[in-house]
């Protein structure tokens, strides 16, 4: 990003940008980095509708809508801007959330084996084949009852698909 660009940023916008730094995203949790993510795509989502407008307008008056493209740099810049600002926001939330999926996992496998979870690596291994095991046992022995509801879903699902094909 280039810092004559960046010049074109009011102070909120320059603040906003700022926020998104590396830095900054490190010291956010989960929930603040989707407020932030959703504060940055609203700005993005402004400038890209305002560059298309104002393309848009210019297009009679260039004949091509490549020329016209050209012409209002300002908001395609910042459009540029809160996008790659938006990229960082949402791999920095990516991480966190597959961090505390991690850890959510963690807990819910100790929970299952009876131990505190403390370690979430040197518990995650040895309850996951337990609970698969627990898991087969319990498909295997159906009443006939669900053995029937299961069917009749199936089947239902089925004559719904046939019905759709045939239009």
């Amino acid at each position: 990003m280039a810092k004559a660009t960046l010049g074109n940023l009011t102070s909120k916008e320059y603040e906003l940008v700022l926020e998104t730094e590396k830095k900054n995203l490190d010291t956010l949790d989960e929930d603040g980095l989707d407020a932030l993510l959703t504060r940055v795509r609203r700005t993005r989502t402004k400038y890209v509708k305002l560059h298309r407008t104002e393309v848009a307008e210019q297009v009679p008056v260039k004949g091509a809508r490549g020329a016209a493209s050209r012409a209002p740099r300002r908001s395609g810049d910042k459009a540029e801007i809160f996008e790659e600002s938006l990229a960082r926001v949402s791999a920095a939330l990516a991480k966190a959330a597959r961090a505390s999926a991690a850890e959510l996992k963690a807990e819910r496998l100790a929970a299952a084996a009876g131990t505190p979870a403390e370690a979430p690596a040197a518990t995650a291994s040895a309850p996951a084949k337990a609970s698969r095991a627990k898991a087969s046992t319990k498909v295997g022995s159906r009443a006939p009852a669900q053995k029937k509801t299961a069917a009749s879903s199936k089947a239902q699902g089925a004559r719904r698909q046939a019905k759709s094909d045939a239009r």
